[in-house]
């Protein structure tokens, strides 16, 4: 083999390893998608065989961060990625971190669900958190979106609705405490409730980091500790100078 089909073969190879990882990942965040919507199902509808299925699926998301941070330390160590290669590794480690924990908050779901099965459902069929589990997992979804088209914009958006996210469960504790006070009774459920909507609430907030590593892996910059709105406009100042490096239309 020549060297130049030799140095072709092997950027191949590569190209095809970062590929692979970031499939991993969104095969893996498509699986704590269906392991979240499955949860909110278990305890809305009490089925608790659902919310036994539901925590025992967690070692699957268990077994799909090892394998893929596996994957990602031999990239590191034979391949040394830089630039853009590097950072897609990076947020790929950050990433999986983030899926594998939203699974854990799944998993609390499910035990969660399992449980109130046997318990009378109230008469609201627990709307506020089929709600709030609506409004998260598509906060997730849109988040590996963003992910998998490298999409800084749209993943800044959607990190923004994580406000919405946490008047809504704000608004859970409230009720939650109402219902305690006027009835010592309802305490023990209200406390399951309340831990469903906190699981749901930082599912939210790991979506949100979802998007900040999109940010990071396109752009190269950490926006983890500044406003939405401020990094709205570095996207927006950042696009504005590209344009104008354009060469004039003929």
């Amino acid at each position: 083999m020549e060297k130049s089909d030799l140095s072709h073969h092997i950027l191949s190879r590569y190209n095809d390893d970062l590929e692979r990882v970031r499939t991993n990942v969104l095969q893996m965040g498509g699986f704590v998608e269906e392991q979240l919507k499955q949860a909110v199902a278990a305890l809305v509808q009490g089925d608790s065989r659902l919310g036994e299925q539901v925590a025992r699926g967690d070692q699957k998301v268990n077994a799909m961060e090892v394998a893929i941070d596996d994957d990602c330390s031999r990239i590191l160590a034979t391949r040394s990625p830089a630039a853009s290669d590097l950072r897609l590794i990076v947020a790929v480690i950050k990433t999986i971190t983030d899926l594998e924990r939203i699974g854990d908050e799944a998993e609390k779901i499910g035990y969660i669900g399992s449980r109130l099965a046997a318990v009378e459902r109230p008469a609201d069929r627990y709307r506020e958190i089929k709600h709030l589990g609506r409004l998260v997992g598509d906060m997730v979804h849109e988040a590996l979106d963003a992910f998998a088209r490298l999409d800084p914009e749209g993943a800044v958006a959607i990190a923004k609705k994580d406000r919405l996210v946490d008047e809504e469960f704000e608004a859970i504790q409230r009720q939650c405490i109402t219902f305690m006070m006027e009835d010592p009774r309802t305490i023990r459920r209200a406390l399951d409730v309340l831990w469903v909507a906190r699981a749901l609430e930082r599912i939210g907030d790991h979506a949100k980091n979802v998007c900040e590593y999109v940010v990071y892996m396109v752009h190269g910059k950490d926006i983890r500790h500044l406003s939405m709105e401020d990094v709205e406009k570095h996207l927006q100042s950042r696009s504005q100078r590209q344009q104008d490096a354009l060469p004039p239309a003929r």
